[in-house]
């Protein structure tokens, strides 16, 4: 897993309108375009994020920016507001950004150029020199200079890809150029391909910019483009699975707050799922362990397995407190297959299984709210597990005074299966056969409930494991 943050920024937006705010310089005209000159020193005080505002009038195509954090040391990230709200967010990119009309860099958003306020917001990733100083140009443009992406246009959930209720797989957490990935949307998806897979979330980091791709792409791949965002604060990182609208991400500045966010994903229609909440790893993943202290059962899923790094700890605590959280799986994969070293892992490596109705965003939301869900932490052809349960299912929980407890394994002979009742092991046994069937007889609660689940052991390695199914008395 590549930082996602990296020190050495350079690159998009500022200016001012007051020369009393920023270090505003001034403008200079020349023919055809304007540019302004932002230079000053970082604010001090606990906020996340401040903002660098500047005035464009009316008859502007195009605004570039450039941006330097001056420093070796300290790391800012970079993002752009107009009138009338988000245009895009590079986070720790160096390159110059432009927007226009037709046609935006990666990870902003095209469309009108409004006059009026626009705002460079800045993100305080990481202030280790004193004094901190930063340096923006902003150069608007009576003629564009990017030619019109034609193939952008506004994201339209796709029909059902597939009408079969199977187990579909694909991978939960993604990057491409629209945020800090190495690939392109049309990499990623070819690479999605040759792996097999039915459906891939490009969760890109605060930014919604790769949903107007989506359309024109959905049209000549199998592959279901799902939705969402990565949302990313200096204290956690979240998918917004399914959400289409931008969700703020500046907690603590403005009014935005991680419980606003997460109701915000929710209002879309979408989930929240918890990624590598336990990577903490200072400045190498800024922000990727979650510190954030939310209501349990606000939270959808949770990153059990981001690439080689472990949440279930993290995951069995939420669920202890009363979370119902699926168990989700995602490479954060940033290279499209082209990376190599001791913690990459490629697209699908771990794949997640959702029991869908059919292949469709619906399809799969429904799926991951109802628990049906394996993370095959060795892909898409390592050890899968169907597990049931008898009784009446509504969601992920099972009414039944008594039940059998029932799992199906697959492509794992000579591993050993694990049962948990709770978050603590109930069993284990070898897998001897393919398929491997086990069985054991559950009792409900008198009052509560109680939670199953199967897991996977190769060696000492985790290969697979299945959400919680929940069982209560059919009283209940």
């Amino acid at each position: 897993m590549r930082p996602i943050y990296l020190a050495g920024l350079l690159a998009l937006l500022l200016a001012s309108c007051s020369d009393s705010d920023n270090g505003f310089k001034g403008n200079t005209r020349f023919e055809g375009e304007t540019r302004i000159q932002i230079s000053g020193e970082v604010p001090a005080g606990e906020e996340t994020h401040f903002f660098l505002p500047f005035q464009v009038p009316e008859g502007v195509a195009e605004i570039e920016i450039h941006h330097d954090d001056l420093s070796s040391e300290n790391i800012l990230d970079w993002g752009l507001d107009d009138p009338t709200g988000f245009r895009g967010w590079g986070g720790g990119k160096s390159q110059p950004v432009i927007v226009g009309l037709d046609a935006a860099s990666p990870s902003y958003i095209p469309g009108p150029i409004p006059a009026g306020t626009w705002e460079v917001v800045v993100g305080k990733a990481k202030i280790a020199e004193q004094p901190a100083r930063y340096d923006v140009e902003v150069i608007l443009r009576d003629t564009a200079t990017l030619a019109p992406q034609t193939e952008r246009r506004p994201y339209e959930s796709p029909q059902a890809l597939e009408s079969t209720a199977r187990w579909y797989v694909g991978d939960f957490h993604s990057h491409t150029v629209e945020s800090d990935g190495s690939v392109t949307i049309d990499e990623l998806i070819s690479f999605a391909e040759s792996r097999d897979l039915d459906f891939v979330l490009m969760s890109e980091h605060n930014t919604v910019s790769q949903l107007s791709w989506f359309p024109s792409y959905q049209i000549t791949t199998p592959v279901l483009l799902l939705p969402g965002m990565e949302f990313t604060t200096y204290a956690g990182h979240a998918n917004t699975i399914g959400t289409t609208q931008w969700i703020d991400h500046r907690t603590g500045v403005r009014g935005a707050t991680i419980e606003a966010a997460i109701a915000d994903t929710h209002e879309q229609g979408g989930l929240i799922s918890i990624n590598h909440p336990l990577l903490n790893v200072g400045d190498l993943c800024i922000g990727c362990g979650w510190q954030h202290d939310v209501a349990p059962d606000t939270i959808d899923g949770v990153e059990v397995m981001g690439g080689i790094f472990t949440g279930v700890p993290f995951w069995e605590d939420l669920l202890e407190r009363g979370s119902h959280a699926a168990a989700l799986g995602g490479s954060d994969d940033h290279r499209g297959g082209t990376g190599d070293g001791p913690t990459y892992s490629p697209l699908a490596i771990p794949a997640t299984r959702v029991w869908a109705e059919e292949l469709s965003v619906a399809g799969i939301l429904e799926g991951i709210r109802n628990g049906r869900t394996v993370v095959q932490v060795l892909g898409p052809n390592g050890p899968m597990i169907e597990a049931e349960m008898d009784g009446i299912r509504r969601g992920s929980t099972v009414f039944a005074d008594t039940s059998t407890l029932r799992a199906t394994v697959t492509a794992s002979s000579g591993m050993f299966l694990r049962v948990w009742k709770n978050g603590k092991l109930m069993t284990t046994v070898e897998i001897t056969g393919d398929p491997f069937v086990h069985e054991v007889m559950v009792k409900a609660p008198a009052t509560g409930e109680d939670r199953y689940r199967y897991d996977v052991l190769d060696g000492n390695a985790l290969a697979a494991i299945t959400s919680y199914i929940w069982l209560q008395r059919e009283a209940d």
